[in-house]
């Protein structure tokens, strides 16, 4: 039997989504407060969308009681952490930004780039943190490009902030 794909989700929905697979992924379940908690939102606007992604055929809800993903809910679900993956990664060892920042950024791209600049994006990542065959690292030599860059404009405003 075939599963169906979900239409388009909004931000909110895959949030929560995300939410509950990274939860059940790294402590086994999750709970109404645990997702609360985890997307800073009151215990009210989690039960609501629980009550859509159960509507919507995504998620097992019943209250006080552990939510599951359905199997279409765990494939939709997975996509998303997936796409914020690749993002961070992306953000983080192409761009050399900060953990935290990189993380931010990459849960508000992902809610708008489609499958195929994601998919673009994997591929760019693979191909500049891999060790051309000349031997260079093309990842390694943008960073040091950019902390060049960071330093002469460092360098400049103090010059100024002396004048």
């Amino acid at each position: 039997m075939a599963v169906r794909k979900p239409k388009q989700l909004s931000a909110s929905l895959e949030d929560y989504l995300e939410a509950i697979f990274n939860l059940v992924r790294n402590s086994g379940a999750a709970r109404s407060k645990d997702i609360a908690e985890a997307l800073g939102v009151s215990r009210a606007s989690v039960t609501g969308a629980l009550r859509l992604l159960k509507k919507k055929g995504l998620a097992n809800y019943k209250p006080y009681d552990y939510v599951t993903l359905t199997r279409i809910g765990h494939e939709t679900a997975a996509e998303i952490a997936r796409k914020h993956d690749i993002l961070t990664a992306f953000f983080v060892n192409v761009l050399d930004v900060e953990k935290d920042a990189a993380q931010q950024a990459a849960c508000r791209a992902e809610h708008t780039l489609g499958p195929e600049v994601i998919t673009r994006l994997l591929r760019f990542i693979e191909f500049v943190t891999q060790t051309g065959k000349d031997g260079r690292d093309l990842a390694e030599m943008f960073s040091r490009f950019c902390n060049k860059k960071k330093k002469k404009r460092d360098t400049a405003a103090g010059e100024r902030t002396r004048k």
